[in-house]
């Protein structure tokens, strides 16, 4: 029996990937820039390897154990799904659309009429911005807000008085279905808040992401046509419709993930426990936080040796990313970027360098080949450096 923990820090990319420029991300280095900025604590991390990488400003741990790298992001794209997708064996051989100057006119009058109700909005905009600008005239005309991002979303916000969760989930379910083909976007976002006023206006924890169903197979249906156990934690099940899922654990905020992971990891399980934590990006990347992108960064590494502790012999603990969002880089949106590798085993002997990977996928060749899961990604796996 074998547990794979696979643990994705949301947004912690670690330097701009040589075609950063043709996104607007030129110079980005989430990581990298935290740690300029701030003295960063992170020696959990660092015993397995994240110093080493190229590009951070942070101490190499010389007597560490464990093994480190990087992936380049193979699939055209920066953003959640992309991201997930890929390091899910699925590269995209096509961008998800963008809108850059808010939805066609067709798109929202055909949302308009199969919800009942006109929307505001329709712009790109930073999620909090959003809320001071329109806020109050969706409390009077209880119109939801519909916005997008550089990132190929539809996101609807909606205060919880007017549109209790379920009613936004279902009107998203509407957005979803509606949204294919040429106008897939990768996710439809509910974004419910409170409050009663402009600069008051809060966003709560019952987000849901409403994704485009895996367009191929994912290591998560690989793992589970072939009898092994997928248990999925924080917004996961979201990003992949729950295809391929066993069980999940819905939790929000990164300190309750970490918890409901740990949980997890108490029970006995044979495959794969995938979690993604958030708030890095949502809280503190798009928010351009650098002292709470970096207090969060120090928290999760302080809660490292409870997954190490709760690891038998055969268990394997990957560290990793989906995309990148500097918060000390122009704008609010994700950068193109280098995600980190890190990987820890009981038994696993100094420091290995695992370079620079071509694909966000070799993770998912590495982690069925790991589990022992016929799988053949367009990917090569690094598993035989983790046995030392």
């Amino acid at each position: 029996m074998k547990k794979v923990t696979l643990i994705v820090l949301d947004s912690v990319g670690v330097g701009a990937l040589p075609d950063a420029a043709s996104f607007g991300d030129a110079g980005a280095n989430t990581i990298g820039h935290i740690a300029e900025q701030m003295p960063l604590q992170v020696p959990n991390m660092l015993k397995m390897g994240l110093g080493h990488l190229p590009g951070l400003p942070l101490k190499k741990d010389e007597n560490g154990c464990g093994a480190y790298g990087r992936a380049m992001e193979k699939s055209v794209g920066k953003d959640t799904t992309t991201g997930h997708w890929e390091m899910s064996g699925i590269i995209l051989p096509r961008p998800f659309p963008v809108y850059p100057n808010g939805f066609p006119e067709d798109v929202i009058a055909a949302f308009e009429q199969a919800i009942g109700t006109k929307v505001l909005g329709n712009k790109p905009a930073s999620g909090t911005a959003i809320l001071d600008e329109l806020g109050e005239e969706h409390l009077r005309t209880g119109y939801p807000i519909v916005y997008t991002s550089a990132d190929s979303v539809f996101q609807i916000a909606a205060h919880e008085r007017l549109y209790p969760p379920e009613k936004l989930y279902e009107i998203c379910r509407i957005a979803r279905q509606q949204l294919q083909g040429e106008h897939g976007v990768g996710r439809v976002i509910a974004r419910p808040f409170i409050g009663e006023k402009a600069g008051a206006f809060t966003r709560t924890g019952n987000r849901r992401d409403f994704s485009l169903e895996p367009i191929a197979p994912t290591m998560l249906d690989v793992l589970h046509q072939q009898g092994f156990d997928t248990l999925a934690v924080g917004k996961i099940e979201d990003i992949f419709a729950m295809r391929g899922i066993g069980k999940s654990n819905h939790a929000s905020g990164n300190p309750a993930c970490i918890d409901a992971a740990l949980d997890y990891l108490k029970t006995d399980f044979n495959g794969l426990l995938f979690v993604n934590l958030v708030d890095f990006d949502s809280l503190y990347g798009h928010r351009r936080d650098v002292e709470g992108y970096g207090k969060a960064l120090e928290y999760f590494d302080s809660r490292i040796p409870e997954f190490t502790a709760l690891m038998d012999n055969d268990d394997l603990l990957i560290i990793t990313a989906d995309h990148g969002c500097d918060p000390a880089h122009h704008g609010t949106d994700h950068t193109r970027e280098y995600i980190p590798i890190l990987c820890f085993k009981k038994g696993m002997k100094g420091l290995c360098d695992i370079g620079t990977r071509e694909t966000f996928a070799d993770i998912a060749q590495t982690v069925c080949d790991y589990l022992g899961a016929k799988a053949d990604f367009a990917a090569c796996s690094f598993s035989e450096k983790l046995e030392g």
